[in-house]
């Protein structure tokens, strides 16, 4: 058995997993400069995407004042945050979807048991930086400062200096603890990338207030698949500086990633090889 995999976590533990992790980093840069035609092209096809969205916003913007009481420039505050938090997720984690896709049928998942390493680590370690994380990042960042700017959010104040990168954290961690939750369903199905696809297009809602879907789709948002909390209820507070749900966003991540372990565990518990 794989002694890394069930080892309890210790801080010479920590120090050396978050040493590795930063080793990787630094080949996937190197990657991603050696390789630059390949990270623009992709940069550029998000780029041009997330363009037309901000086109369509202003277009909607142009027949009604507000949606669902959020103004235009709310909205672009809003859509470009949403670009936050799952930017930072799929800067690290979407090695997963090769688990929902490929690996756990093929059997290839094989090679992560027999690594020095936590498996769920090893395979998130496959590749860091991708460069579609980087765009949106970007992209994000850009619209937040260009709508904030333009709506007087003070952004650079301590509050929000604080508030903001622990929202866009636990946001991270809501969307790598879905992906890490249908990616775990391919221990019982083989191929759980529909799921995953389906929930990723899920996440895309997130991007809009809340309040204009139907409320059930609504509840779903929020304490199913809790993208809401990934983008809405921490920029309401932004804009308001009331709290509201945001009070309940630590309980909702640790929820999120309790869940999203426990299934993983079992579900590596249950593997069988191919070869078995």
């Amino acid at each position: 058995m794989n002694r890394a995999a069930t080892a309890p976590a210790t801080l010479h533990g920590l120090l050396y997993y978050a040493g590795l992790t930063w080793f990787l980093c630094r080949v996937s840069l190197r990657r991603l400069v050696t390789y630059r035609a390949d990270f623009l092209l992709g940069a550029i096809g998000f780029v041009v995407r997330t363009g037309v969205q901000c086109l369509l916003i202003g277009i909607v913007f142009n027949w009604v004042p507000t949606l669902d009481g959020w103004t235009r420039d709310e909205v672009l505050f809003l859509f470009g945050f949403a670009l936050l938090p799952r930017g930072l997720d799929r800067l690290f984690t979407d090695w997963l979807w090769f688990v929902a896709g490929r690996l756990v049928y093929t059997g290839e998942f094989d090679r992560y048991l027999v690594r020095p390493l936590r498996p769920l680590y090893s395979i998130v370690a496959e590749r860091f930086l991708w460069p579609d994380g980087a765009a949106e990042l970007i992209v994000g960042i850009s619209l937040v400062g260009y709508a904030g700017h333009r709506l007087d959010v003070p952004l650079w104040s301590a509050g929000t200096l604080v508030v903001a990168p622990l929202c866009v954290l636990c946001g991270a961690l809501i969307y790598a603890s879905v992906k890490l939750l249908c990616a775990s369903l391919a221990f019982w199905v083989l191929i759980s990338h529909p799921t995953m696809h389906a929930a990723n297009q899920v996440a895309e809602f997130a991007g809009f207030p809340v309040g204009l879907y139907p409320a059930p789709f609504q509840w779903v948002l929020t304490w199913v698949l809790p993208f809401a909390f990934t983008a809405t209820v921490p920029v309401a507070y932004l804009l308001s500086g009331e709290p509201g749900q945001l009070v309940w966003l630590p309980v909702v991540t640790a929820g999120a990633v309790a869940v999203a372990l426990a299934a993983w565990t079992r579900g590596l518990a249950a593997y069988r090889s191919t070869g078995n």
